[in-house]
C-alpha cells in the first residue's frame, strides 16, 4: 500500500481508501457480517482510513467501523460529516449546539474521543457564505473534539470557496473519469494551498466497472433506483449525473482503459491516483471481493502520457455535455 498526506496535515492515508455508504444503507440489501469481514480485510491489507457520515444508515456504517477498529483507534483515521441529518438550508443547522450534538453522537457511535476529519456534508451555497459553521468548527477544533475538519462539495464553484476559508484541510469531491471538470482549476488551486482531496465516486456508482448492461435492475432501496434522475439528492451523487442508459453507452467506449490493468475497476481506480493533487480515492464495497478487487489497483501500471491525453479528450468531446446538475 503507498500512503499520501491529506494536504498540510499529519494524516498519512493509505491512497485506496474507503467510504462506507454501501455497508451503511441506500445500496440495496446488506450484510453486516460480511461487512465486518471486508473492513477486517482492508485493514490487514494496510487499509488505514475510512469515509462515512451520520446518515450513512442513519449511523449503522459509523457503529460497523467502530467495531472493525476497536483497539486500533490510534492506527486507523475516520473521517465522517454532518448536517443532512437536519435541514440543510436552515442555518440553525449550523450553530454551535447543532454541530456539537452532531459530532458528540458520531464520537460515540465511532467510539472515539476525537474525530480525525469532520466534514460539512453538501452544504448549500449559500450556508457556506454565511461562515458560522466555520467558526463553529474552529471552535470544536479548540475543544479537541476534531482534529481537522473539510468540505463535501457538489460543485466547483463551492470547492474554490472553501478554499478561501483559512482553516479547512480537506475538500471531498465527486471525481471520476465522467467527471473531470475539477482538474481544471479547484486541484491545482488545493495542491498550492496544502489542502487535500478526496475523490468520491470514484466509479460512478458502478457505471465505470463496465459491469451494467441497459437492462440492468437496482433494488427499491437503492439510490441507483431512486434516485436516478435526482429525485431524493443530487443528481451527481448517482452514475455520475449521467442518465444511465447514456452512462453504459459511454463506458463501453472505455473498456480499453482495462488492458494489462486487469479490469475496467481498477484501471478507473487508477486513472484517479495518477493526479498528485488527490490524497485518496474512496470506493464503495459490500464484500471481501470487492475490497480485494480494489486494492488491486495500487498494483496496475500507470497510464502513458498518451492515454491520459485520449481520456481527457473522450470527456471534452462525449461526456462533458451529458452531465446533469450541478457541477
Amino acid at each position: 500500500m503507498n500512503y499520501r498526506q491529506i494536504g498540510n496535515t499529519d494524516l498519512k492515508v493509505s491512497e485506496l481508501s474507503f467510504g462506507t455508504w454501501a455497508i451503511g444503507g441506500a445500496w440495496g440489501r446488506t450484510n453486516d457480517l460480511e461487512a465486518l469481514k471486508a473492513l477486517d480485510h482492508a485493514i490487514g491489507k494496510g487499509v488505514n482510513f475510512f469515509d462515512t457520515a451520520d446518515v450513512y444508515g442513519d449511523g449503522h456504517s459509523e457503529e460497523l467501523l467502530a467495531k472493525a477498529t476497536k483497539g486500533k483507534q490510534s492506527e486507523i483515521h475516520i473521517a465522517t460529516k454532518f448536517c443532512r441529518a437536519g435541514d440543510v438550508h436552515d442555518p440553525k443547522t449550523y450553530s454551535m449546539e447543532s454541530v456539537t450534538k452532531y459530532c458528540e453522537d458520531s464520537l460515540r457511535r465511532l467510539n472515539r474521543d476525537q474525530l480525525d476529519l469532520f466534514q460539512i456534508n453538501c452544504p448549500p451555497m449559500e450556508i457556506l457564505k454565511n461562515g458560522q459553521v466555520f467558526e463553529v468548527l474552529d471552535r470544536l477544533k479548540e475543544q479537541g473534539k476534531i482534529r481537522y475538519y473539510g468540505v463535501s462539495v457538489e460543485t466547483v464553484e463551492e470547492g474554490l470557496f472553501c478554499l478561501e476559508q483559512p482553516n479547512v484541510s480537506a475538500l471531498q469531491v465527486i471525481f471520476n473519469l465522467f467527471r473531470q471538470k475539477p482538474l481544471e482549476a479547484l486541484f491545482p488551486q488545493a495542491k498550492e494551498q496544502g489542502v487535500g482531496i478526496l475523490a468520491r465516486v470514484p466509479l460512478a456508482s458502478g457505471l465505470l466497472t463496465g459491469k451494467f448492461r441497459a437492462n440492468s435492475q437496482f433494488e427499491t432501496d437503492d439510490h441507483r433506483n431512486f434516485n436516478r434522475d435526482g429525485e431524493a439528492f443530487n443528481i451527481g451523487e448517482t452514475f455520475a449525473g449521467v442518465e444511465f442508459a447514456k452512462g453504459i453507452e459511454l463506458s463501453d467506449k472505455l473498456t480499453w482503459i482495462a488492458e494489462n490493468r486487469g479490469n475496467m475497476t481498477r484501471a478507473a481506480l487508477k486513472w484517479i491516483l495518477e493526479n498528485d493533487a488527490i490524497s485518496c480515492v474512496i470506493p464503495g464495497f459490500k464484500s471481501v471481493a470487492q475490497v480485494e478487487d480494489n486494492l488491486q489497483t495500487v498494483n496496475v501500471e500507470s497510464f502513458t502520457e498518451k492515454e491520459m491525453t485520449k481520456l481527457a479528450k473522450f470527456y471534452k468531446d462525449e461526456v462533458q455535455r451529458e452531465i446533469r446538475g450541478a457541477y
